[in-house]
């Protein structure tokens, strides 16, 4: 019993004195450090306000991934994949042909042109849902999959947000407000053994 009380008076764990405590395994969610200067990100990472346009913290790297965001608030506001030659303080992003994005409007836009329509339009309170498979990026308004997609999109992507004009949109990563399709799960952060 003694033993016991040294681990917590001397500050040693039960593993020993060498014991390394592990570190939390990273989560996917808007990294600071690549965002616009007028975009505010809260919430751990998991909100963007302000004005300008913010990437994840991690690529898409495996075969079927997929997240989501929520409109809180309405304004000019969009979702998608960017490289990360897109310059995010310039929004709305889409023109340029480093992002493919789906803007407020309902438009599907990349390199300055629409490339299709939604046909519903995601509005306050809707739940906007992106899945990307390395050769179609889909979207889906609360749960159900628009026909309008992006196909042939190439290089290292990142999920892309961006808002101005009083937008707010909550991301998600995992804990997802919609089953995912059949086959997709949440973006994995790529880890590197040592």
């Amino acid at each position: 019993m003694s033993s016991c009380f040294c681990c917590f008076k001397c500050g040693n764990s039960f593993f020993g004195p060498g014991h390394v405590q592990l570190k939390e395994l990273p989560v996917v969610k808007l990294d600071t450090s690549h965002m616009g200067n007028d975009v505010v990100i809260v919430k751990n990472g998991r909100r963007i306000c302000g004005t300008g346009a913010a990437f994840a913290n991690a690529p898409v790297v495996q075969n079927k991934a997929y997240f989501e965001i929520k409109v809180q608030s309405t304004g000019i506001w969009g979702v998608g994949l960017a490289t990360q030659k897109s310059d995010l303080n310039v929004v709305p992003l889409g023109n340029d042909p480093d992002s493919w994005v789906l803007r407020n409007t309902g438009e599907l836009v990349t390199n300055k042109q629409t490339v299709s329509k939604l046909t519903e339009i995601p509005q306050e309170g809707d739940i906007v849902g992106l899945s990307f498979d390395h050769i179609d990026l889909k979207f889906y308004v609360n749960g159900q999959v628009a026909d309008q997609t992006f196909t042939g999109i190439k290089g290292t992507l990142f999920p892309v947000f961006y808002v101005d004009d009083g937008a707010v949109l909550d991301v998600q990563f995992e804990k997802f407000y919609h089953t995912p399709p059949e086959g997709f799960d949440s973006i994995m952060i790529e880890q590197s053994l040592l």
